[in-house]
């Protein structure tokens, strides 16, 4: 496909950002071949963000000009491609086509909406529940809220004559569209398996300060603040946004024609349901058992082929997956280069001399650097480019100035998907939940805002007491 007038303005923006970074000054204490592979980062994040060519090939081009201009080796270009966590979230998406393949993760929706969907705020936590469910399985948020809870809840909104062109979207829809949009972020920021940029941001606190954040920690630290965010959230949309129909006697009949039509648990669903079971369970006993979490998601994907559930065919046409792992893999060992390069020390350095000459506490500085990274997702499209940009400068910054080191790559690497809901382009899910055409741009945004901070007095309040219990400060 030829780029249009558009796409190559935004590319020769790219270079050019890049090249004027290359022949700028830069302080004593950053060397010129640091200085100059910053460049090419800063370029390859505009171009993450502006996307004059898809992100995959952003990414590649990016690290293959660093590797031609000679900032780092093709060894340590090609680095990334081979790291274990690449491979986590390249086997969670084979897990996740599992799901929709086999149609467990529609199953586990029905049955929850035939269970508690008897009303319409019953029915949003019984979607809530069910994204919940499915999380930590389904690394793509989009396939997650698009291939297995969209088709439901457009299902259900034009079942109760609840449609976007006719005056009736308030009925029904553009309060479950929310519903789903704000309950998938949570879920994001629950398990590092839940979005695909989560990997990544394990991955950059271990090169940037040298701390490993586990499966099962990153649960563990989620787990109390992402309920609460769970169980307060369909309240206060309804009460924010409230539905037209409050009683809902057609869905709970949906759903049981819908698993009707499904017929009984096939053996293919009940393969799946096995592996995802076991992969819990191993990813949250690691500190026991030693597994490795990459390890435990190819034993996943290994059953999965061996039982046929997932064939060859079906590995090789999981676009997600080999996409994630070209962008993911180059950002990767490009922000390795750039922290073993002492850049990323330096600027944290100098970010946190200028905050401690300022007398805050490391408390006040990091809610501050909190407030300051969540807020500026307005001018992202993408979840996985804002993590890129700013997490590790920010998670450096954060731990010069005194924060304890896991406190901060933890709540930087969850709060990265609780800033999503703020617009309608900042996450995956958003295209096609906003794109139904329910909810308008104007409300969206005011929902998004007052959803996220409210979250974000969850996970820095609550959250913080229980991060003190379990002893991340």
């Amino acid at each position: 496909m030829k780029m249009d007038a558009s796409q190559k303005k935004k590319l020769v923006g790219v270079i050019l950002l890049g090249a004027v970074i290359w022949f700028l000054p830069h302080p004593d204490a950053i060397t010129p071949i640091a200085w100059h592979l910053f460049a090419v980062f800063a370029a390859t994040i505009a171009g993450f963000i502006l996307q004059p060519l898809p992100i995959g090939a952003v990414a590649f081009i990016g690290v293959s000009v660093a590797a031609l201009l000679g900032v780092v080796s093709v060894k340590v270009a090609i680095s990334g491609y081979g790291n274990s966590t690449i491979w986590l979230i390249v086997c969670a998406f084979l897990l996740a086509r599992a799901f929709i393949k086999s149609g467990l993760g529609s199953r586990i929706a029905y049955l929850i909406i035939k269970a508690i969907g008897k009303s319409s705020l019953t029915l949003g936590y019984a979607i809530t529940l069910s994204d919940f469910v499915i999380s930590p399985a389904t690394p793509s948020s989009t396939a997650r809220a698009g291939g297995i809870i969209y088709p439901i809840i457009r299902s259900l909104s034009s079942a109760l004559h609840s449609e976007p062109d006719d005056g009736t979207a308030r009925k029904f829809g553009a309060y479950i569209m929310q519903i789903e949009y704000q309950a998938n972020a949570i879920t994001c920021a629950m398990f590092m398996t839940a979005m695909a940029g989560n990997p990544m941001a394990v991955e950059l606190a271990a090169k940037t300060i040298g701390v490993e954040i586990t499966w099962s920690a990153w649960a563990t630290a989620a787990i109390v603040p992402g309920l609460l965010s769970l169980l307060l959230m369909p309240y206060l949309l309804y009460k924010l946004y409230p539905p037209e129909i409050h009683e809902m006697p057609h869905a709970k009949q949906m759903a049981v024609e819908a698993l009707e039509k499904m017929g009984p648990m096939s053996w293919m669903e009940k393969v799946v349901l096995a592996v995802f079971v076991g992969s819990l369970a191993l990813w949250a006993t690691s500190s026991l058992t030693h597994m490795n979490a990459t390890g435990v998601g190819m034993l996943a994907v290994t059953v999965l082929l061996l039982t046929n559930v997932l064939t060859w065919q079906d590995v090789l046409q999981e676009k997600g997956a080999w996409n994630t792992m070209f962008w993911m893999g180059s950002l990767i060992a490009l922000a390795g280069a750039l922290s073993s390069s002492g850049f990323i020390k330096v600027v944290a350095d100098m970010a946190g001399a200028a905050i401690q000459s300022a007398g805050l506490s490391w408390l006040a500085a990091f809610i501050i650097l909190v407030l300051i990274y969540v807020y500026s997702h307005y001018a992202f499209a993408s979840v996985s480019a804002h993590i890129g940009a700013m997490y590790a400068a920010f998670l450096a910054v954060a731990v010069a100035v005194g924060t304890p080191p896991l406190l901060a790559a933890i709540s930087f690497a969850a709060l990265s998907n609780i800033m999503i809901p703020l617009t309608h382009y900042g996450g995956g899910a958003a295209p096609i939940l906003y794109g139904a055409g329910y909810v308008p741009q104007g409300t969206w945004w005011k929902l998004g805002f007052i959803i996220v901070t409210v979250n974000l007095v969850i996970w820095l309040g609550i959250g913080s007491l229980w991060w003190h219990v379990i002893g991340l400060w």
